[in-house]
């Protein structure tokens, strides 16, 4: 395997932007967009130079990069801090239960409520593996870095983390949920208000949205059968997120109505089984596992195999070349 996540750098501008343009549309955290896609980077790179760790507004950019050919072939984000710059708003899925004594009867509506509930929570996000290379577990090398890379930096994030999963959108690139619920409001179909959301942040969601419960009944059916649901596309991440130990509690997306998946951080199974060792030797046997090195702009993950001992682990050349350690290096593991 010939793959690394490395953090993001200005020359990986341009296929970002490739990347953005193949993902189909409601993927705020990876808009087609250079200017915003060039901000993303801005930040991220303050984040990787920061030197001081606790818990600050930071975005991490990593990306997946064939370390052979130089060619990056997909990303992923980390949020140490949502709703620290605008609002992080969500629906939060309830009921309301009502009696009727004079008809017996008892009656019980789901309702949706806006709120702020995981402002304050990390979020891992952006997560976009290029269709030619969804092969060979890439997507989860993808996916668990970003916990490798919390595990290695565990000050800076929070006690909590959050993954949003995008919604169903239709053939035409709309969202069935928007259009129910938000888009009567605004004035904008749904690719509109995601593009503005990904340059502006929602604070127009808390500006123009009615504050009071919506009842889901009052919805059409369209926009009320998405509620919760994953769009096609994301359903293996939503299996990776359950078996890191994400769940779903009841919140989703403003936007799109995608499934908002939540964890304690310490308790998310990547980050609780990562473990620091020192290379004892370069070998070629062992058992396959995730390989990370360095901290922060130097930060690097990839597969590769391990025969753990007391002493420390050895690891196979391939991993080691990529991730240039030798014998003496300290690295963090994790079994596949």
């Amino acid at each position: 395997m010939t793959f690394r996540i490395r953090a993001a750098r200005d020359e990986d501008l341009q296929p970002l932007y490739e990347m953005a343009k193949l993902t189909g549309g409601g993927f705020t955290n990876l808009p087609p967009e250079k200017d915003a896609l060039r901000a993303k980077l801005v930040r991220s790179h303050a984040a990787f130079a920061r030197d001081e760790d606790g818990l600050f507004d930071d975005l991490f950019v990593l990306v997946l990069e064939n370390s052979e050919t130089g060619e990056v072939r997909g990303t992923c984000q980390i949020f140490t801090h949502v709703g620290q710059h605008w609002p992080f708003y969500s629906y939060r899925m309830g009921t309301v239960t009502k009696h009727s004594q004079e008809l017996n009867r008892t009656f019980r509506a789901e309702i949706l409520s806006l709120v702020n509930d995981l402002e304050g929570s990390s979020e891992v996000g952006g997560l976009f593996l290029h269709p030619g290379e969804r092969a060979g577990g890439l997507g989860m090398l993808l996916a668990r870095s970003r916990y490798l890379f919390i595990a290695r930096h565990r000050a800076r994030f929070a006690e909590r983390v959050l993954a949003e999963l995008r919604g169903v959108i239709d053939e035409a690139g709309g969202s069935p949920f928007w259009d129910g619920v938000a888009g009567r409001f605004f004035g904008m179909n749904f690719q509109q208000a995601d593009e503005f959301n990904a340059t502006h942040g929602n604070q127009f969601i808390a500006d123009l949205m009615p504050k009071h419960p919506i009842y889901t009944a009052m919805l059409q059916e369209s926009a009320r059968s998405v509620i919760g649901l994953p769009h096609p596309s994301g359903r293996a991440a939503m299996r990776m997120l359950e078996n890191e130990g994400f769940a779903f509690e009841n919140y989703i997306d403003i936007f799109d109505g995608g499934p908002t998946m939540t964890a304690r951080t310490d308790l998310v199974r990547t980050v609780r089984e990562a473990k620091s060792a020192t290379v004892t030797a370069i070998d070629g046997g062992g058992e396959p596992a995730m390989l990370a090195s360095g901290r922060l702009a130097d930060f690097q993950v990839c597969f590769g195999k391990i025969t753990a001992s007391d002493a420390g682990v050895a690891i196979d050349p391939a991993a080691a070349k990529i991730l240039g350690v030798s014998a003496g290096d300290e690295v963090l593991h994790v079994g596949r």
